[in-house]
């Protein structure tokens, strides 16, 4: 940290030390002490710089040796073919280093809201994040409302301003916009250090010595800060420190410098320290994956500043039937609890499981119960099973490495399980337990796929089972009105990788047009008579009924109204004719669709004592609702949903403005804190096929919806015959 650039330099720091390092990281052992571990979930917008920084840290620590690029594909995080690909991260990647003897996970999440479920799932198995800033991009609304929201569960932050040495870098201007968006305890510990235009080191404000990464050296060397370096960071470090005092638990301290008295440099750092492990200080680094800089000051405050599991809340848990358990304590002593926050499917591991043990210690060759909540919904039905554990690993993005155990705090992966998913509880088997779940982003973007040819479609619903089992933010839908195969995804990004993946297991398929599923309705009744006689030789076809027809409001659903007098219909064939009506409302009068809110009456009618029967009764009863739809006015109805938009305040004005171009209809907007509010309007499902894409494209990626099935309306006239052709 700031004042750690005086430590002996013969003691192996972020980038000394690498050979030491580099064999105990490949070799994939586990740590062995929770108190010796961090879990840092790297998070910031999509080109912020997150993998690069990271393969950084790696080559700094030894971990690997020599950094790969994203645009080559060569990164330890980004394997997913998607990832190569789309040259951004798809998935949440656990990328392991030491640092001395202390154990640190980075957990690479993806940048892009189309990801949002791995970035959830990062911050589940993490204890601390750090927000990955770009010096050339800044903060975009969505980096916002993650800070807004890693706030909400308490998470310990820190900010590192990336790609400082980029010819367009605005590293003052991106430090102001980082404090005006997340607070005014977001403080930086470090200044950057320039000659002739270049980015060569960092001036530290606490230590006020400049670590010079200018010279060929493994580590920085470091220097006492000249005159005009101290004079420009006269400033920012008396804000610091003031900064740090207001946090410390010495009430006395902030009395003494105010009166004068240098504090000392050590109870800075404690307090900083501690300031930072309990989330209400956020320090902020500078760093340049590309040349080197800050990663020794990064590791730094990576192990000395952020919590160690043991200093963390656990989720809460429960026994199978819902009853609390009592709080866990991340001791690798206590009973064992994990939860999988990953799974991916390997064509030669099977199912790969990421886990981080909150509890107790999880061993090779132990018996354990997997249990899960399930989200029915998605694909993902609750289980409750008993497995061994044949294979423990220890995951560097895609390469996994042998190990004999991981202790509470720690992170592993698990191979060749049957069961386990996303969510999904590791306990023991005498004393099974079921995490909390954490929330899930709900997909609200359409994808109607179908196989190629005919019979790729086995194929197809075979394979799809496989991708969904381990995406839970994946829905698969066989829409039962239009007997569509439905893929609920989170964006095109999304489907994008889904279809990919769908296709890399050999899988051939389309996409179609998402068709709406509307609804008939008569608009005017009609009284008619279906007449449904044949004599070919033989047992012939005699069955005639009389009925009237009226629409009913909304909602109503479907009557059948019995008016025969004086048996011209046999009781026995009432109830055929009903049948033979209900038969035809499925099946549609217009353009295909069900017919609903309507009232049948039977008013008469004809039976032959020979040639009547069951199915010719049914054959009149729906000849007849057709021939009531020819004398009709019919109506198409469209499904209306309630949704309820969250934007920030700043983009209200854009979000009612685009929704009536929708046809939407407002019914109230409300503050709901932390300058956001919530639109709610009534929005035809026709408008919202591609909105989860149009909102974040309206709001900078800051705007998310839930919707709800509200009711079906009317399709307006000049929409219907296109809802038709369609």
């Amino acid at each position: 940290m700031s004042g750690k650039g005086t430590q002996d330099p013969s003691k192996p720091t972020g980038r000394g030390g690498a050979d030491q390092r580099r064999a105990s990281a490949l070799s994939g052992a586990p740590a062995d002490r929770p108190e010796k571990i961090r879990n840092i979930a790297l998070v910031g917008r999509s080109g912020a710089g997150k993998t690069m920084l990271a393969e950084a840290l790696l080559a700094a620590t030894g971990a690997i040796t020599r950094m790969g690029t994203v645009v080559d594909g060569t990164t330890v995080s980004d394997s997913d073919p998607s990832e190569i690909h789309q040259q951004r991260s798809v998935a949440l990647s656990v990328l392991p280093l030491a640092v001395d003897d202390v154990k640190v996970n980075l957990l690479d999440t993806p940048g892009y809201a189309d990801f949002v479920g791995d970035l959830r799932a990062g911050l589940r198995a993490a204890d601390a994040a750090l927000f990955v800033v770009s010096a050339v991009d800044g903060v975009d609304a969505a980096t916002t409302a993650l800070w807004a929201e890693c706030e909400r569960i308490g998470m310990p932050r820190a900010v590192v301003i990336s790609r400082i040495d980029h010819p367009r870098a605005g590293y003052e201007a991106v430090l102001a916009a980082c404090q005006d968006a997340f607070g005014p305890s977001v403080l930086p510990l470090y200044l950057p250090i320039r000659a002739a235009g270049t980015i060569i080191g960092l001036l530290g404000l606490l230590s006020q010595t400049v670590s010079d990464y200018n010279a060929d050296s493994p580590h920085p060397a470091q220097r006492p800060a000249n005159e005009s370096e101290l004079a420009d960071a006269e400033s920012p470090r008396a804000t610091l420190i003031e900064g740090i005092i207001a946090e410390s638990e010495d009430e006395t301290l902030m009395d003494r410098y105010l009166g004068g008295e240098e504090i000392a440099q050590g109870t800075l750092i404690a307090d900083l320290e501690i300031a930072v492990a309990r989330g209400s200080f956020y320090p902020v680094l500078a760093a340049s994956a590309e040349t080197g800089v800050g990663m020794t000051e990064l590791l730094e405050v990576l192990t000395g500043a952020f919590p160690s599991p043991v200093e963390r809340t656990l989720p809460s848990v429960t026994d199978l039937d819902g009853r609390p358990a009592g709080p866990l304590a991340c001791d690798p002593a206590g009973p064992l609890v994990g939860e999988v926050v990953r799974t991916t499917i390997d064509s030669f591991l099977g199912r790969v499981c990421l886990v981080r043990v909150f509890s107790g210690t999880l061993r090779e060759d132990s018996i354990v119960h997997i249990g899960g909540h399930g989200l029915a919904d998605r694909g993902h039905q609750d289980h409750d099973t008993d497995e061994r554990v044949t294979h423990l690993q220890s995951p560097l993005g895609s390469t996994l490495r042998p190990v004999p155990f991981c202790v509470a705090g720690d992170i592993c992966a698990l191979t060749r399980v049957g069961s386990a998913e996303t969510g999904d509880t590791v306990s023991t088997r005498e004393t099974p337990l079921l995490v909390e779940a954490w929330e899930m982003p709900e997909p609200l973007m359409p994808v109607a796929v179908q196989g190629a040819a005919h019979g790729d479609e086995d194929a197809l619903a075979k394979n799809l089972g496989k991708v969904a089992a381990v995406d839970p933010t994946l829905r698969v839908e066989r829409n039962s009105e239009t007997h569509q195969l439905i893929l609920w995804c989170m964006g095109e990004a999304h489907a994008e990788v889904v279809l990919d993946r769908l296709r890399g297991q050999g899988v051939k398929l389309q996409t179609v047009d998402v068709v709406t599923p509307l609804r008939e309705t008569f608009a005017t009744p009609a009284a008619v008579r279906g007449r449904y006689v044949k004599q070919s030789g033989g047992h012939g076809q005699f069955a005639i009924c009389d009925i009237e027809v009226q629409p009913l409001q909304r909602g109503a659903g479907f009557e059948f109204v019995d008016k025969v007098v004086g048996g011209v219909v046999p009781r026995q064939y009432i109830e055929s004719v009903e049948k033979g009506v209900m038969a035809q409302m499925q099946k549609g009068v217009s353009a295909g669709f069900p017919v609903v809110d309507i009232r049948v009456t039977l008013v008469g009618g004809k039976a032959h004592s020979v040639d009547s029967s069951d199915a010719a009764f049914q054959a009149a009863g729906a000849l007849a609702l057709r021939e009531a739809a020819s004398a009709a006015q019919i109506q198409l109805l469209e499904p209306v949903s309630a949704v309820t938009i969250s934007v920030p305040d700043g983009y209200v004005g854009a979000v009612m403005n685009d929704l009536s171009t929708r046809r939407g209809h407002m019914t109230g907007t409300i503050s709901v804190g932390d300058e956001r509010s919530e639109v709610s309007a009534e929005i035809p499902d026709a408008e919202l096929l591609r909105y989860a894409i149009e909102l974040r494209a309206l709001t900078a990626g800051s705007g998310w919806f839930r919707r709800s099935y509200l009711r079906h309306e009317p399709v307006p006239s000049n929409l219907a015959h296109a809802s038709v052709t369609a």
